[in-house]
């Protein structure tokens, strides 16, 4: 149950990696504009923005694989940014889009409630 629960956390942080990259590097180029789908003058202005954001989500997937590198020892500080994670899913999906929701929030409850049955 500990693999699976890791692996799903695992998940989530390569998730919070590409949206690193998508917003701090590809904001502006065709994936970043498909995927947020907005034109490039709406990329152009809010670029900075994407950027910060984008390290944000950095944070969350250091901070989950932190949790994973401490192995055992690592399962409240995994609870604790997955739960960030499922809060700034909801927020998101509260402002900006319910797909994520689905894409963001969903995963990481699941990882989370995983991560406590493993515990």
């Amino acid at each position: 149950m500990r693999l699976v629960a890791d692996l799903l956390v695992a998940l989530v942080a390569l998730l919070h990696v590409y949206f690193l990259v998508l917003e701090m590097f590809l904001w502006d180029k065709p994936l970043g504009l498909k995927t947020f789908r907005h034109s490039a003058a709406e990329a152009a202005a809010s670029k900075v923005l994407a950027a910060n954001q984008g390290l944000y989500n950095g944070f969350l997937a250091a901070g989950l694989l932190w949790g994973l590198w401490l192995g055992a020892g690592g399962t409240s500080v995994k609870l604790f940014f997955l739960g960030c994670v499922v809060v700034a899913g909801v927020f998101g999906a509260a402002t900006v889009g319910k797909k994520i929701l689905f894409v963001q929030a969903l995963p990481a409850a699941v990882a989370m409630a995983l991560v406590f049955a493993a515990s």
